[in-house]
């Protein structure tokens, strides 16, 4: 296994334990300090939507298990990590904890024996967290999460890979506690607001902002530089795209009120969530105040291009016309009208919230096409939100074309209804198959499959 595989997969693991780290720890005797404003409902419902905000449930809860119980498990180049209890428990959850005690671990990624988190905890965006919102999630996960007795699972990292003290240095170094968060940078209050929730609780740069070899984010914040949200490396198979200005490649072409709806729903008429970003609008975002999110997306909007060579998108209707007239001669067309067409249609630009448009799409046109062919291969489905109900799915395409053909295919997509993007080869496709499990549709008895 190469070097650069080896900090894929733990990049993978660190961005999808996220916040399970943060509470992986043993509990202490002292008993839980109770939080400012004990009683106020009011608070116990603020800290609520912060840990909806914060896609808490997401890593701390398994699947059929109870919620923020614990046992999800994540697999690292070094070993597995389990997500741990993080329910008022008194034995084996937080309900000994202090706020103190939780307020250090959250904010400056230091657990209550004086021990360093794994850097799968997002302490460095967390530092940014004001005081009262922490007190109104330690509210809420020890006042309004019910308790569940459910054991932590130890990590399976053998020694010496598994001593703590390197991360004390990493820590020191990358993250060495608590920023205030100033928001006299950006004029616009609302703008500063949807900063201070990308930046915090959200998170979105552990996974949308490069890392170094060192798998530090290049930046934290706009005020760090262009590489912030200027998008991420592979995760579970899938890229992060770029939240910045880019034309093409980025956001640049979505309005304001396009990313409300995506944030809201995970689609519009550029494109839709899949991978992990499914999970997010499920868990976190459709939940958030419409006030919030167009704070998100009135600040992402600030955010310039990082390529100012990238030309801005103009639809072409060559490949349509060809497709229309029955033309199917170019590499990937065929292909295209036989499996495609009838979602995405011929012009590419498929149905307004259904299916997402081909032309044009900031997704397609990335200079890396790993997310475009993990879909064609594996499929993939848009879940029904609160204000949109009705959940879509793309069939898997990988159990019955081979890896020209995706080739064939993606370059057809990447290079039509005025995309440009470099193209990828079969050699290309077998490397993506590789990393995910392509599985055949059920068919009746007595039914057989035809490639």
């Amino acid at each position: 296994m190469t070097k650069t595989t080896d900090i894929q997969r733990l990049m993978r693991a660190m961005k999808r334990v996220g916040a399970a780290a943060v509470l992986g720890m043993t509990t202490l005797a002292a008993h839980a300090a109770a939080p400012q404003n004990q009683n106020d409902a009011a608070l116990i419902a603020h800290g609520q939507y912060l840990a909806r905000a914060g896609d808490c449930i997401a890593c701390h809860s398994a699947p059929a298990g109870k919620p923020f119980a614990g046992g999800l498990k994540f697999d690292t180049p070094i070993g597995a990590i389990y997500s741990t209890n993080i329910t008022p428990d008194r034995n084996t959850g937080i309900g000994a904890w202090t706020f103190a005690q939780f307020d250090r671990a959250v904010r400056a990624g230091v657990k209550p024996n004086g021990d360093t988190l794994y850097p799968a905890m997002p302490f460095p965006s967390y530092a940014r967290l004001s005081e009262d919102d922490m007190h109104a999630l330690y509210a809420y996960f020890t006042q309004g999460v019910a308790p569940v007795n459910q054991t932590n699972r130890p990590v399976d990292i053998v020694w010496p890979l598994s001593m703590r003290w390197p991360l004390g240095i990493w820590r020191h170094l990358f993250a060495p506690g608590p920023v205030s968060f100033d928001a006299k940078h950006y004029a616009d209050p609302v703008i500063a607001r949807g900063a201070y929730l990308v930046q915090g609780l959200g998170h979105c740069g552990a996974c949308h902002t490069p890392r170094a070899a060192t798998m530090q984010e290049r930046a934290l914040s706009d005020l760090d530089g262009p590489a912030f949200l200027a998008g991420g490396a592979t995760i579970d198979g899938w890229i992060p795209s770029s939240l910045r200005g880019n034309p093409r490649t980025g956001i640049g072409a979505w309005s304001e009120a396009d990313l409300v709806q995506f944030l809201k729903t995970g689609r519009t008429q550029h494109s839709a969530a899949f991978g992990g970003m499914t999970d997010v609008v499920q868990h976190s975002m459709q939940h958030m105040s419409d006030a919030d999110l167009t704070a998100i997306a009135r600040y992402l909007k600030t955010l310039p291009s990082t390529d100012p060579k990238e030309t801005p998108y103009a639809y072409d209707d060559m490949a349509a016309r060809a497709l229309r007239t029955g033309d199917a001669t170019a590499p990937g067309a065929a292909v295209y009208r036989d499996n495609c067409t009838a979602c995405h249609r011929s012009d590419g630009r498929g149905y307004n919230r259904v299916f997402p448009a081909l032309g044009g799409n900031p997704v397609v046109q990335g200079k890396d096409a790993t997310s475009l062919i993990h879909v064609l291969l594996t499929g993939s489905t848009l879940e029904g939100t609160k204000t949109a109900p009705s959940a879509f799915t793309m069939p898997a395409f990988g159990w019955r074309l081979n890896d020209q053909e995706v080739a064939d295919v993606t370059n057809f997509v990447r290079n039509s209804w005025g995309n440009a993007a470099p193209m990828v080869s079969a050699t290309d496709v077998a490397k993506v198959r590789k990393t995910v499990t392509v599985h055949a549709p059920e068919m009746p008895p007595g039914a057989a499959l035809s490639h």
